[in-house]
């Protein structure tokens, strides 16, 4: 008994020694800070408030985590709210998305599409499989896109290695195309074999010369890849319209330098726009170069700030004869994106996706190209309701990126621009890479994009409709400021009007 009270006691002991000791090594620390602080000139509270003054930073870094956990309601944050990370997740995980005890979502909000469920809707032996579309039906090579919902933009370098590999996989395993981003396209798109659209940046990266020019040579052979389906011109992006990109050349790994054509220590800095297109007419002499070039469909992709301008498009096609047209027209909101950007850019700068969408789909309609151009609608398209809504207003395909990186596991830690990505998406720190595991992750990527399809593919179903392509304006309202809803079709007439649909609007 006398040995064991006595081991307690040393125990005892040396825990007052270690608490001692902490406590000078504290107070020896405070000491030292409190000095710092009360000399320093940058930051006035902690001049005013040694010590005490440093937590304030600490707690505004700390705060968005709380607020996402812990006191924000599930349909209160910005970009993303909690239950539409928590729906992506589920899908992505392959589970069912239903719902016990009512709707959280307030359907008074102005904006709110609600679609307008018919009285007697298909049955299932009624239900059709939505049809590959035609893209590009003056190229060599046509492409027959088989999905609606595809893999926006993002580039190897602005993710990671093992994010490309498991958006690529699941791609394939879900039908889909990934479009590769102004980074080029590395070996981890194409390892999987899933279609893939080639977008070219004001930089040209991959299909460069030294001078920054488009090296033909080398579009050939990109080109040649059966799997580059189509090649998108990138006007501007929602995250920062009329600024380029910027890869820091910390973040920039050898193969990323290779694949760019960069030279070593030098950042990836894309130009605010191609030197070679000052108006529409070079544009369209651009699109008609690569498209000689590569014999496949050419696109572009831009953010609009208004859609005066492009009346003069649409009016230099009809011109020039319907073979000039861009095949593809991918419009990007203005409400920020993957990419990272300055705050006004992002904030402030650009028309939203619901707005510029419905001009641009007017401008092609009223001009008669219904058929000819394809429109693909991007930007916080990460739900079902998001894809239906774009369909019924007119685009052909809807693409997502931010959805596609919280199927990869993204938690909206808004790091994405610190190469500090916590679940290793944005990121080229090897330690951090190793918790996205392509073998696992290419899975519900996958499912991510079946599920999505699956529940537009409801939404039309309740609204009447065989599949999604048949949805139109008049099968959605659109609640307005006094909380009344009204037809997205009076709001904006189409002017696309299908025979079959001609009576009923």
């Amino acid at each position: 008994m006398r040995e064991t009270m006595s081991y307690a006691g040393h125990i005892l002991e040396f825990l007052a020694l270690a608490f001692v000791l902490i406590l000078m090594v504290t107070v020896v620390v405070a000491i030292v800070l409190f000095f710092i602080d009360r000399n320093q000139k940058d930051d006035a509270i902690r001049r005013n408030y040694p010590v005490i003054g440093r937590f304030r930073d600490l707690f505004t870094e700390l705060g968005e985590f709380f607020r996402q956990y812990f006191f924000a309601m599930d349909r209160e944050e910005m970009p993303f709210n909690r239950a539409q990370r928590n729906w992506a997740y589920r899908a992505s995980k392959g589970k069912g998305n239903t719902i016990a005890f009512g709707s959280t979502r307030s359907l008074n909000v102005p904006g709110t599409p609600i679609f307008m469920n018919a009285v007697f809707p298909p049955l299932e032996d009624q239900f059709a499989k939505t049809q590959p579309l035609e893209i590009g039906p003056f190229t060599r090579a046509p492409y027959h896109a088989p999905s609606i919902f595809n893999i926006s933009g993002m580039s190897y370098g602005a993710i990671s290695k093992p994010a490309i590999e498991s958006l690529s996989r699941g791609a394939k395993a879900a039908g889909v195309w990934i479009n590769t981003g102004e980074g080029g396209v590395s070996p981890y798109h194409l390892q999987a074999g899933c279609d893939i659209v080639y977008q070219i940046g004001t930089a040209k990266y991959g299909v460069r010369d030294e001078q920054g020019h488009l090296d033909d040579d080398k579009l050939r052979a990109i080109a040649a890849h059966d799997q580059i389906k189509m090649f998108e011109i990138k006007l501007s992006q929602g995250a920062k319209p009329g600024k380029g990109g910027i890869l820091p050349a910390a973040k920039i790994s050898e193969d990323i330098r290779e694949i760019r054509g960069l030279k070593p220590g030098e950042d990836g800095i894309s130009p605010n726009r191609h030197r070679e297109v000052n108006n529409f007419g070079e544009l369209l002499d651009f699109i008609g170069h690569i498209r000689e070039v590569t014999g496949k469909p050419v696109g572009f992709k831009m953010c609009m700030g208004s859609s005066d301008p492009f009346v003069e498009l649409f009016e230099l096609i009809q011109q020039r004869g319907l073979e000039s047209a861009p095949d593809f027209i991918t419009i990007d909101g203005g409400d920020g994106g993957t990419g990272a950007a300055p705050m006004p850019l992002m904030d402030l700068v650009g028309m939203p996706l619901r707005e510029a969408l419905i001009k641009i789909v007017d401008l092609r309609d009223k001009y008669g190209m219904h058929d000819r151009i394809r429109i693909v609608a991007s930007g916080k398209l990460i739900g079902p309701s998001d894809v239906a809504w774009a369909i019924c207003a007119g685009a052909d395909f809807v693409v997502s990126a931010r959805g596609f990186m919280f199927s990869l596991g993204c938690i909206q830690a808004l790091k994405c621009d610190r190469n500090t990505c916590p679940t290793g998406i944005t990121t080229h720190d090897p330690h951090l890479q190793k918790g996205l595991v392509p073998e696992e992750k290419w899975e519900k990527v996958a499912n991510f994009a079946t599920s999505m399809i699956k529940e537009v593919e409801t939404i039309a179903h309740s609204v009447g409709v065989a599949e999604p392509r048949q949805m139109r304006r008049r099968h959605v309202r659109i609640v307005g400021g006094d909380g009344k809803s009204v037809h997205l079709n009076d709001l904006h007439p189409s002017y696309h009007k299908p025979v079959e649909t001609q009576a009923a609007e």
